[in-house]
């Protein structure tokens, strides 16, 4: 497992790069838990990996390099030196297949219809309530999973979501960590979540051992990877 000082490095390393801020830890407070329905997630296109249509310019460390992994999953792979340090997955959910988004869209003011310019930057500021309502029901549902699995062992600090652009999308930014009474790290998770009108994207990676896609093997790696994931998240063809 990894010590307190792998984290501090971790933080002295993201303060050193210009690219982006890191994110702050408030202490977790538990809100209340909505439970969302299952959404079907779009089907990977026959052409291949979806990073390859949508992938901008790749910011990277010194001697690491970002591509779409090979085969269909949407994965993005993060090298250095020939050996992969991690990936970032994508999810897409259809809007017409989520009822639970579809109500949050129509409490923040947008109507469920096919006029509305969700370019236009009315819509784009009226997005965001939306947007801001998935996140917490995320962290909810993230909170009683975790609460279930190590009770009082491990204590939860949510990040504040933050605006952002995802490409030409209005976006929020969002993540949560894991910390053992020792200080160790026992999980670190960073998202992005935009709208397009008639999709959701969601942009994950972790620190997670119980991960099994969009995650890094080491703390230190996603920490110093965390500005340059912010770079390449703004920079996406999207929509």
């Amino acid at each position: 497992m990894l010590r307190l000082y792998h984290l501090l490095l971790g933080s002295i390393l993201l303060v050193s790069i210009p690219l982006g801020a890191k994110f702050v830890l408030p202490q977790f407070s538990l809100p209340k838990v909505v439970k969302s329905p299952a959404v079907a997630k779009l089907p990977n296109p026959n052409e291949g990996n979806i990073w390859q249509k949508i992938l901008g310019n790749t910011a990277a460390p010194t001697n690491w390099q970002v591509a779409a992994c090979e085969g269909n999953a949407p994965l993005l792979c993060v090298f250095s030196k020939g050996k992969r340090l991690g990936t970032v997955e994508i999810n897409i959910y259809p809007l017409v297949n989520n009822e639970d988004f579809q109500k949050k869209l129509v409490a923040a003011g947008i109507p469920n219809s096919s006029q509305v310019d969700y370019q236009s930057s009315k819509y784009q500021t009226q997005v965001l309530p939306a947007l801001k309502a998935w996140v917490a029901d995320h962290y909810a549902a993230f909170a009683k999973d975790r609460q279930g699995e190590y009770g009082k062992e491990i204590s939860f600090s949510a990040y504040p979501p933050q605006p952002v652009a995802v490409g030409k999308l209005q976006g929020i930014r969002y993540g949560f960590a894991g910390l053992k009474q020792q200080g160790e790290v026992q999980e670190q998770h960073i998202g992005h979540v935009a709208f397009d009108g008639s999709k959701l994207y969601v942009i994950t990676t972790a620190f997670d051992p119980g991960t099994q896609t969009g995650k890094f093997e080491k703390l230190e790696n996603l920490a110093i990877f965390q500005p340059y994931l912010y770079a390449i998240a703004a920079d996406l063809r999207l929509p």
